[in-house]
C-alpha cells in the first residue's frame, strides 16, 4: 500500500468575501456540498468557518450545528470546527469572547477543532492582536479533553511549540499532537520552503511522536505543499488559503483538492481517507 497523506480543505476562512470569490461557500447547504465534493476528490478532513448574513466571520453554533449535520448526511469526512471566531472576538480578552470561540466545541462536539498556539499581532490593512493567552488556552485545553476533540494545534512561529510543550508536560493538553504550519501571515513566518524546514526541525526535536501538516497563503501555498509532502507531512488547500488556481483563474475547493491529490499521487503516495486519517491522527472512530 503506498504511504497516506491527509488533504485538509479549509473551505470558506474568516477573511476570504464571497464578493472577492463567488465560489467561497457562506451558507451551511453550499459549505456541506463543497466539503461533499472535496471529500470525493481526496479530502479527509474539512476544515470549517461560519458567516453571518453579511459574510462576516461568527461563532454562531447554530450554524455550524446546520454544517455538520448537512456533511454528516452526505459523508464521513472529518470535521474541524475553527475557535477563530470572527476577528473582533479574536481580537478579545473578555472572558464572553473566549467562551463564544470554544462554544462549537461544546455544544457539537466535532472530532476536531483549530488551536492558534500563542498570540501574536496579524499585520494587514488593518493591523490587529490575535488573542490566544493562556486564559483563553487552558479553556479550549478543557474543552477539547471533555468533548473528546482532537486539536489542530496552528502554528505560526517556532515559538509556539514551547507554549505547546508546557501544557503537554503538565498533562494539560492532549497528544499526541497535531500540528499544521500556518505560513504566509504578516506577523508569522513566510509562505517558503525554508520555512517549513524550520518549523520541522524544532517539531521533530521536542514532539517526534506528532503528526503534521502544512500551508501557504496565497501564491505560497504550491511551494509549501511541495515541501511538506516531501518531509513526510500532510497538506492544506481551500479558498481559505488561496484565492486563484493560477495567475488569472479563479479556484474552487474541489479543484484545488484535485490538484492537491494529483500531486500526492505524483509523490508515489495516495491521499488517506477519513478513516485512514482518523487512524493516523489517534481519532476515535466514529459511532
Amino acid at each position: 500500500m503506498s504511504e497516506k497523506r491527509i488533504i485538509t480543505a479549509a473551505l470558506t476562512g474568516a477573511m476570504s468575501p464571497k464578493a472577492v470569490n463567488p465560489n467561497v461557500p457562506v451558507t451551511p447547504e453550499e459549505i456541506a456540498e463543497d466539503a461533499y465534493k472535496c471529500y470525493k476528490a481526496g479530502a479527509a478532513i474539512v476544515h470549517l468557518h461560519m458567516r453571518d448574513e453579511n459574510d462576516q466571520a461568527c461563532s454562531d453554533v447554530e450554524l455550524f450545528r446546520e454544517s455538520q449535520r448537512l456533511i454528516q448526511e452526505k459523508c464521513d469526512v472529518i470535521i474541524n470546527m475553527t475557535t477563530t471566531g470572527s476577528t473582533i472576538a479574536s481580537a478579545s480578552v473578555e472572558e464572553a469572547a473566549f467562551d463564544a470561540r470554544i462554544a462549537p466545541v461544546i455544544e457539537l462536539e466535532p472530532e476536531m477543532c483549530s488551536y492558534d498556539a500563542a498570540s501574536f499581532n496579524w499585520m494587514s490593512a488593518q493591523p490587529w492582536a490575535f488573542q490566544n493567552p493562556p486564559a483563553f488556552l487552558e479553556k479550549l485545553n478543557r474543552a477539547c479533553i471533555e468533548h473528546n476533540c482532537k486539536p489542530e494545534i496552528e502554528i505560526f512561529n517556532p515559538g509556539m511549540f514551547g507554549v505547546i510543550k508546557w501544557y503537554t508536560d503538565r498533562d494539560l493538553l492532549p497528544g499526541p499532537c497535531h500540528f499544521q504550519y500556518v505560513l504566509g501571515v504578516q506577523g508569522g513566518l513566510p509562505a517558503t520552503p525554508h520555512s517549513v524546514f524550520e518549523l520541522e526541525e524544532y517539531r521533530k526535536e521536542m514532539f517526534p511522536d506528532s503528526t503534521w501538516s502544512a500551508f501557504g497563503i496565497s501564491k505560497g501555498n504550491l511551494p509549501c505543499i511541495f515541501t511538506a509532502l516531501a518531509l513526510g507531512g500532510g497538506v492544506r488547500v481551500g479558498l481559505e488559503d488561496t484565492g486563484f488556481y493560477s495567475k488569472g483563474v479563479m479556484a474552487n475547493n474541489e479543484m484545488l483538492v484535485q490538484r492537491a491529490a494529483r500531486i500526492i499521487h505524483e509523490f508515489g503516495c495516495e491521499p488517506a481517507t477519513p478513516d485512514e486519517a482518523r487512524a493516523m491522527l489517534h481519532i476515535n472512530p466514529r459511532k
